[in-house]
């Protein structure tokens, strides 16, 4: 291991000043937010051409996809809050075996949940009544994504361990290299030019699949040369089942948690769905614009992670909460700048992607009715999720995502969007719409209004639990071994 790179990092993270070492850290992963952004917006871009359909394709079959990566991907938080609190507590070489065992068992995770997933995808796509126009590409699309899945689970295991390190320069380089080959090969495989085939869907789920192919293999490359803050060896890879159970422990409730979350999406799909391929068009295109322009927020929570496993592992629990705090703050501000430029300039950007009357009218009710929520759920509910995972109390952070999506926006959003009441017209005060007056007709009953509207009051709802939970301070404790009185001292707070 570089030891001496990730020591001097170690020491900034643990006794730096908070902001300049948490912009330190963010920065390149800013830059991988937006490179990766900016890559699915090119994706839309470009499919869009093609009709609204083909556009919809990606964003029909991710929830699938997450809801079976997720099984395999919720260990990777795990080996992340491992190596970055054995890193923390000084003990390199526990940190090297705890990312050698996790690839290992990332690998079987893979293969299983790429068969898994070719064999249900049909009846996933079915149950979320996808329309029969959009239904063949969504298929052809995540067919072909599920082949690549072997790659994408080593790759992104590869970037969380190396961030757990310290070091966010090195995943980043790579994803932009990832990225710049997928822009590149989208439009030759989707349209054909330059000789090549006309492959139209297929043709960007091609692209995505060989540009985490290279990422994979680079990161392998460099774990086993010594290269970077974490090295392998084909011993680190041998199964260590003792090892294994300390994953599962922890890892366990991430999986449960991502999947039910990324299952969840799936349903909501099945709701959004229920309004027709404008309503959906509508919500994929504003929801990646918010994504580009709220990775600045993204890449300091995922900074925050870093520095929270390494002071929980170094029992530096007070420094760690101010940590988080100060993280909200900024997260805060940051996603209610990016909802202002939505709202101002949401015509002329939706004129870019897809020039669809009926798409730009309703993308109007998707900015009005949930996008306003959207400062509360990336500055408090995600940076609180990430505190709790990072510390590797996995188990609050899975309750507190299933709460959201499964307590919160599913029932409330086919509440408001599919169960009829009386239609009494009135004047109601309502977040996203202030000063105006808003029929109950129109909220409550048989329209897209009331489901934005119940994920924006999940937003709230569930930011508010997220904070109570963490004031409380019970995710101020480490997952690792504890050491010797002689070697650990006092926690510190």
């Amino acid at each position: 291991m570089k030891r001496g790179k990730v020591q001097r990092m170690r020491e900034e993270i643990l006794t730096g000043p908070i902001e300049k070492t948490l912009l330190v850290l963010a920065g390149p992963l800013i830059v991988n937010n937006l490179v990766q952004v900016v890559y699915n917006i090119t994706d839309t871009f470009w499919l869009g051409k093609l009709g609204r359909e083909a556009l919809s394709a990606p964003g029909v079959t991710w929830p699938i996809i997450g809801t079976l990566m997720a099984l395999g991907m919720g260990f990777t938080t795990a080996g992340f809050a491992f190596v970055g609190q054995y890193i923390g507590a000084g003990e390199y070489g526990k940190a090297n075996r705890s990312a050698g065992a996790l690839y290992s068992l990332m690998l079987f995770f893979a293969t299983a949940t790429a068969v898994l997933g070719t064999l249900l995808l049909p009846y996933a796509l079915h149950f979320m009544k996808v329309s029969e126009n959009v239904y063949p590409y969504s298929l052809t699309y995540a067919r072909i994504i599920f082949l690549g899945i072997p790659f994408s689970f080593t790759f992104m295991a590869f970037g969380a361990l190396i961030r757990a390190t310290g070091d966010t320069k090195t995943p980043v380089k790579i994803t932009l290299l990832t990225v710049a080959i997928n822009i590149v090969l989208d439009p030759l495989l989707i349209f054909g030019w330059l000789g090549l085939p006309k492959l139209g869907v297929a043709g960007a789920a091609i692209a995505t699949v060989f540009a985490n192919s290279v990422g994979a293999f680079i990161g392998l490359y460099l774990l086993f040369t010594d290269r970077v803050g974490l090295s392998l060896s084909l011993e680190s890879l041998r199964p260590d089942f003792e090892f294994y159970k300390r994953i599962f422990k922890v890892g366990l409730p991430s999986s449960i948690g991502q999947s039910a979350n990324s299952f969840g999406f799936v349903i909501l799909t099945r709701i959004i769905f229920g309004f027709g391929d404008v309503t959906y068009a509508a919500y994929i295109i504003t929801t990646r614009l918010v994504n580009f322009l709220t990775s600045i927020s993204r890449g300091i929570s995922m900074a925050m992670g870093t520095m929270i496993a390494q002071n929980v592992g170094a029992e530096n629990y007070g420094r760690a909460r101010k940590i988080a705090e100060r993280t909200m703050l900024v997260n805060f501000t940051i996603a209610s700048l990016a909802i202002l430029i939505i709202g101002l300039f949401r015509v002329p950007i939706f004129r870019v992607f897809l020039n669809d009357p009926a798409v730009i009218k309703e993308s109007r009710i998707v900015l009005e009715y949930f996008l306003i929520s959207v400062p509360f759920f990336n500055g408090i509910f995600i940076v609180v999720n990430r505190t709790f995972s990072s510390a590797g109390h996995t188990k609050k952070s899975m309750l507190l995502g299933i709460f959201r999506l499964w307590g919160l926006r599913i029932p409330l959003s086919y509440a408001f969007g599919y169960v009829p009441v009386l239609a009494v017209s009135t004047a109601i005060p309502l977040i996203g719409r202030l000063a105006f007056r808003i029929p109950l007709a129109e909220l409550f009953g048989m329209s897209s209004t009331g489901v934005f509207f119940g994920m924006g009051m999940s937003n709230f709802v569930a930011a508010l639990v997220a904070l109570v939970w963490f004031m409380r301070g019970t995710w101020m404790r480490r997952i690792i071994e504890e050491k010797s009185k002689t070697e650990s001292g006092e926690a510190r707070t």
